[in-house]
């Protein structure tokens, strides 16, 4: 019995299972807590690894795995999907939820109450929104997720924090409700709120009833945008993420990729080439809204004073780079974009974490201005230099200083945060960007010439991929100099293994996405093709049958050989 399509459900069950064992312990054993909730999403991790390996080593059309929930036929039962992209989404969620959770671990966790359980309804939410394959279920995991996030995004409390979180929880109420409204217009047309079933009707949507089809996708698509970033649609989430506590930041870096995830996956199965009228319905869209974006982003992350402020404006930024990539529709840049997504996801869910641990050594101390300390002794007054001095060019004495370790740790985790967002070499954040440029340059890959020339939006695009990157390293390279070069002493801050092992985690991975580019490109590739040929995704879904049931077998009667 082959068990690897049974764990498609596993990432669902167990962080409702594990809430469910947290909820009835009570307030009381937080650190018992704390180890279960560890436990548990390492353990959801690692099934979410097997799942992507799993994925990458069957063969097309069998790499796309289908589970029943309900063993009920398709449209008309539940079922769950696992393919390259979701398998990467889970593994990515794991990733960044395990390095929150450490990170929270230190002191985060004891600010509120009910923290672990939110965090495992956060993580179900999350697993299930990837995994699932029609609309309602979609609606479904799309409110335990937010439903965990208004908690998580209050914990802590205060004043900035509350104030956010309210706009946060009325923005996205706001967008599940246009979620429904769009969603009963597409089942009223079509009679279904499966994604593969509604792949093969939307093609044969009347004309008549082709503007309500439209117009229900368009409302649709609203919803998902504003849960993306998407320019207008964004102002609330700097101020949001901007004000969470770090861990919580951290994981929501993820969220806005919820939205990017579905965008990408219901344009490309349901508007694909192969949706008569409605083929690539606007896909110009994506991609004007994707730059405007970029643009408006750009602008405000050189404005920015605050760490965290920038690694929000630094989630807009990319946000825009893949919803334009996702609205030319060629495998290429979508495999390009899928990379990119990783590595900036890691990236700026480091940055969040960093961002606490840096604000708290510039205030671990009372800061002593360089006029009011001490003078120190010259050569007139002493014929011996002081122990550790040096003398500089005018022969005067320099007093040497050793750099706490914390201080170099924050300084190098910060440069390395710094150049993924950037995109400079020689991280992964540089091939993401240099990977997106090839595919602009080259629409149909390397040594595929065609008579076609670059577009214009493509031309456009690939400014705004290096004038944001301009952007970035002015708004970076500024805020390293007030943290870390300024003339000011102070004292090495004081931090936990705890909380810096989250940080090397998630920038050793970015360190290996580095080294291993080819396999992972190769993979992300792949991930396109599949989107790109929605047809081996509506064969797999439409494909599977019910299990029997064992009366059924026992009454079916045996073929002979």
């Amino acid at each position: 019995m082959n068990l690897m399509p049974h764990l498609i459900v596993a990432p669902i069950l167990l962080p409702l299972l594990t809430a469910a064992i947290m909820l009835l312990l009570g307030e009381k054993h937080r650190p018992l807590k704390a180890r279960l909730n560890l436990v548990s999403t390492l353990i959801g991790l690692g099934i979410s690894v097997l799942l992507l390996l799993w994925t990458r080593q069957q063969a097309i059309p069998a790499s796309i795995g289908v589970y029943l929930p309900s063993n009920w036929q398709v449209p008309f039962g539940i079922a769950l999907v696992v393919d390259h992209l979701s398998a990467l989404m889970l593994v990515l969620t794991g990733i960044i939820a395990s390095c929150a959770l450490m990170f929270a671990m230190a002191r985060w966790d004891r600010a509120g109450a009910s923290f672990h359980a939110l965090f495992q309804i956060q993580l179900m939410g999350l697993y299930g929104a990837f995994l699932t394959a029609d609309l309602f279920n979609l609606f479904v995991f799309f409110e335990v997720l937010l439903a965990a996030s208004y908690g998580l995004m209050l914990h802590g409390s205060g004043k900035a924090r509350v104030s956010a979180g309210l706009h946060y929880i009325s923005i996205n109420l706001l967008a599940s409700s246009l979620f429904l409204i769009g969603a009963a217009l597409i089942y009223g047309v079509t009679g279904t709120l499966n994604m593969a079933d509604l792949a093969l009707k939307i093609p044969l949507v009347p004309e008549a009833d082709r503007g309500l089809l439209h117009a229900g996708a368009a409302i649709l698509a609203i919803a998902f945008l504003a849960k993306a970033g998407m320019w207008p649609l964004n102002f609330w989430l700097v101020p949001a993420y901007s004000s969470a506590s770090a861990p919580v930041a951290a994981l929501f870096a993820i969220m806005t990729k919820v939205g990017i995830y579905t965008v990408l996956r219901l344009w490309t199965l349901l508007f694909s080439g192969q949706a008569g009228a409605s083929a690539y319905f606007a896909g110009d869209w994506l991609i004007y809204g994707g730059m405007a974006t970029i643009v408006c982003a750009a602008i405000a992350i050189l404005a920015a004073q605050r760490l965290e402020r920038m690694a929000s404006l630094s989630i807009l930024v990319s946000a825009g780079i893949l919803l334009s990539a996702v609205g030319f529709a060629q495998p290429n840049l979508t495999a390009a974009a899928l990379f990119y997504l990783v590595s900036s996801t890691l990236a700026l869910s480091a940055l969040f974490l960093l961002a606490e641990l840096i604000e708290r050594s510039r205030s671990s101390a009372d800061l002593v201005l360089e006029d009011d300390a001490e003078p120190q002794p010259s050569l007139a007054e002493s014929s011996t230099p002081p122990r550790g001095s040096n003398l500089d060019d005018e022969q005067k004495v320099v007093v040497g200083q050793i750099i706490p370790w914390t201080m170099a740790f924050l300084g190098l985790s910060f440069i390395a945060c710094a150049l993924l967002i950037i995109g400079m070499p020689p991280l992964s954040g540089f091939i993401g960007k240099l990977s997106l440029l090839n595919a602009l340059l080259n629409p149909m890959g390397l040594g595929n010439a065609t008579d076609e020339p670059i577009s214009t939006a493509a031309w456009s695009l690939l400014a705004l991929l290096i004038l944001s990157g301009l952007a970035s390293l002015i708004a970076f390279s500024r805020m390293g100099i007030q943290r870390f070069w300024t003339p000011l002493e102070r004292e090495s801050p004081i931090l936990r293994r705890i909380e810096c092992l989250p940080i090397v985690l998630l920038l050793g991975l970015c360190v290996v996405l580095t080294i291993k580019a080819e396999p992972v490109l190769r993979y992300t590739q792949a991930a396109a093709d599949t989107l790109n040929n929605p047809e081996r995704y509506v064969m797999a879904v439409i494909g599977t049958r019910p299990v029997p049931s064992p009366e059924a077998r026992a009454a079916t009667p045996e073929v002979q050989p």
